[in-house]
């Protein structure tokens, strides 16, 4: 029996946040945090390059660390829904002549091919893969649930949730607008510039039913490839609270919480890596989106401040990162290559 999907092609999609790859200039302190604090497996070693993974990610990484010279974000990476649409979205952006580069399978270890691009207007390094291995954990800390890639360690990470990337006023709408009308991004809730009403100050977009996937933010220093955090997901909002009194005990640099976002209704922390100081956002709870026809929320500026804290300290919205070589050619280089 034929089935309804045979006769009908979506096109190229994204599924999720896949990975991160983040430069830090003393990876064993990074490891130290991300594995022995956060409590993610570092489930491979090459060089200076660690990959790791949170304890219900199947997959063999959501997280690479690489040391060099530069605490810069190497890569966005989303996953897509099916194995050829890596090379259609490569055919799309040829015709919409945007520059990308494939990165070779095996670049990144346990990784298929990808495609690599800068955002238009953001030039934030993003990449698109579907194939990636699943790994066993080492018998020791393997879980008994099968859901589980391991046994909760640490902190208790569980999955990479979301990242939160900045652009100039100038460039945000552009960029926003393309991620929605290119790679399939919705957007749920937003915020107008006070000043500068049409221009977006913030937009948390998704393709799952998640409220944010990638997070759009006006950069208040009119810069572009920045990143403002990633974040890792918690099971339940205790857990943000044991974190923050773990982690003064172990002296790692708060930036903001813990507190309950109005926006997504989260729970979150906001801490440094001590080896990098890229800004990592713990984050638990929140509220998910089903429907399909969900129309975009928007915060007014007299009531923004309740929706980046409902309750809580005022949010650190200065800039975390960079991304790297974020201009013409180069920055469409991967920096594993």
């Amino acid at each position: 029996m034929a089935k309804i999907s045979d006769g009908y092609d979506p096109g190229p999609g994204i599924s999720h946040a896949g990975s991160i790859s983040l430069g830090t200039k003393d990876i064993e302190k990074s490891l130290w945090f991300f594995r022995d604090v956060l409590g993610m497996e570092e489930v491979e070693r090459d060089g200076n390059v660690a990959y790791l993974r949170a304890y219900q990610e199947l997959r063999h990484h959501s997280l690479v660390l690489r040391e060099q010279d530069e605490a810069v974000v190497n890569a966005f990476s989303m996953r897509t829904r099916r194995a050829q649409d890596v090379e259609l979205f490569y055919e799309h952006l040829q015709r919409e002549e945007i520059e990308a580069v494939e990165i070779p399978a095996g670049t990144e270890k346990g990784r298929g091919t990808a495609v690599r691009f800068l955002l238009p207007g953001g030039e934030h390094p993003f990449e698109l893969y579907f194939d990636m291995d699943k790994t066993e954990a080492p018998e020791e800390i393997q879980s008994r649930l099968p859901s589980n890639s391991s046994t909760r360690r640490g902190l208790g990470v569980r999955r990479l949730d979301h990242f939160n990337v900045q652009t100039s006023p100038q460039t945000i709408n552009q960029t926003e607008q393309w991620a929605r009308e290119h790679l399939g991004l919705k957007r749920r809730e937003f915020a107008y510039l006070p000043d500068h009403p049409g221009t977006l100050m913030a937009s948390w977009t998704s393709v799952s039913s998640q409220m944010h996937d990638v997070a759009f933010v006006a950069n208040r220093l009119e810069k572009t490839g920045q990143m403002h955090h990633v974040a890792y997901n918690l099971e339940n909002m205790s857990d943000a609270l044991t974190a923050a009194d773990i982690l003064r005990d172990l002296d790692v640099s708060f930036g903001v919480g813990p507190g309950k976002h109005g926006i997504g209704q989260a729970m979150y922390l906001y801490v440094h890596d001590p080896g990098s100081d890229h800004r990592v956002e713990l984050y638990a709870s929140g509220y998910q989106i089903f429907d399909e026809d969900w129309e975009a929320i928007e915060w007014r500026p007299e009531d923004f401040p309740e929706g980046l804290t409902w309750y809580g300290d005022p949010i650190d919205t200065t800039p975390g990162s960079r991304g790297r070589d974020t201009t013409g050619t180069a920055g469409l280089r991967n920096p594993l290559l």
